[in-house]
């Protein structure tokens, strides 16, 4: 799989310059794609974004809102959006008339590293470039520093007629955004974003719908009764759309067993009956997949909803071990019943997680409790 850095090269770094000098005829092209490209090979993601960000500092115009201006008016048309709202790809001549995609991050940078002293206009700035790609990263260093004026423009984001501008009212105030700066006064304290979820979650685009459950399901790392609650509430009279939405940010508490939550879900009561699980080897090598069978027996007189994950208890490197939960199924047993269900549990190195030799164990969890256990010796 090409490296995601490697999106970020020297052809991002020309069309860059192509459209930043339509957008501003004196826009010095060769010095910024030589600041852009220096070393430009030799350095990660995040380092690459910033660096085109430094290039466009030095190029731009000094005044920040004649910058933001340039800006806007180098950017492709918005993404459009599918039937469900998801997002989609630009036509290749839609394409070639401004920047879409990588670049907006490092265009968004810009706008938080330099825009912080004037917070309506970087708004509306960023309001632009994430309709072209996301923002959610570029507006966390004003939540966190000028929340007062971010919250007001967030709260009328929340009706803005454009998905991708409602999207980033919950994917950039997310308490915990994956590769984004966190929140720490939201982690402590959710409640500013609450509205806007509420606003949100019964949103037409499954895209903004999608970002609202990933909020939830930080906010539960944090405040499990908050979330255990509002799936609670929020069920009553509910959608398809939204009881989907809400059984995805309960995701991690239910991994977890947290009662509140699956109570909410008709999930509170343990297995009436047994659970056994077996593997298809009692060792297995990094690389390969281990076979896990799973026999469920009833002994309950009426059907029983299940969530059945399993944890893997990883060995570290210290000869500890952490466990991880995977999903597994979701069914209802009918009274008396007894059902098999069979998965390959993948052993491949991934870039999350150092695998280490030794004794694995593996621990099925059936509405969130452990009832059946096995273990595996893992080689290199």
């Amino acid at each position: 799989m090409e490296p995601f850095k490697n999106l970020i090269n020297a052809g991002t770094v020309a069309n860059a310059g192509l459209h930043l000098q339509r957008a501003w005829t004196d826009f010095d092209r060769p010095r910024f794609e030589a600041l852009a490209n220096s070393g430009l090979d030799a350095l990660e993601l995040k380092a690459r974004m910033l660096q085109l960000a430094e290039a466009m500092r030095a190029t731009l115009p000094d005044d920040f809102n004649a910058a933001c201006s340039v800006l806007e008016a180098s950017l492709a048309p918005p993404l459009p959006l599918d039937a469900t709202g998801e997002p989609v790809g630009l036509s290749t001549a839609e394409a070639s008339t401004g920047l879409t995609g990588w670049v907006i991050w490092s265009m968004g940078e810009f706008v938080a590293r330099h825009g912080l002293h004037d917070v309506p206009r970087s708004l509306a700035c960023l309001r632009a470039l994430t309709q072209r790609s996301t923002a959610e990263f570029a507006i966390r260093p004003f939540i966190q520093q000028q929340p007062e004026a971010v919250w007001p423009v967030l709260a009328r984001w929340a009706s803005d007629p454009s998905a991708h501008v409602r999207r980033l009212v919950s994917e950039g105030s997310r308490p915990r955004l994956p590769w984004g700066l966190r929140l720490q006064a939201l982690v402590t304290d959710p409640t500013p974003t609450l509205p806007l979820l509420r606003t949100l979650q019964d949103d037409p685009s499954s895209y903004v719908r999608r970002s609202v459950a990933n909020h939830l399901n930080d906010i539960a790392k944090d405040h499990p009764a908050l979330v255990a609650g509002w799936v609670r509430d929020h069920l009553i009279e509910t959608t398809p759309e939204r009881s989907a939405l809400l059984r995805h940010a309960s995701r991690s508490l239910i991994k977890q067993g947290h009662v509140p939550t699956l109570a909410a879900w008709g999930l509170a009561s343990g297995l009436t009956g047994q659970a056994t699980l077996s593997l298809s080897a009692a060792q297995a090598a990094v690389g390969d997949s281990l076979g896990l069978r799973v026999t469920l027996r009833s002994t309950a007189r009426k059907p029983q909803p299940l969530e059945i994950d399993y944890a893997v208890h990883h060995v570290r490197a210290n000869g500890s071990t952490s466990p991880k939960v995977f999903k597994g199924w979701k069914l209802t047993l009918a009274a008396g019943e007894e059902r098999t269900l069979d998965k390959r549990h993948s052993l491949k190195p991934v870039t999350t997680r150092t695998l280490y030799p030794g004794l694995h164990r593996i621990e099925v969890l059936v509405n969130g409790l452990a009832l059946a256990d096995a273990a595996f010796d893992l080689r290199l």
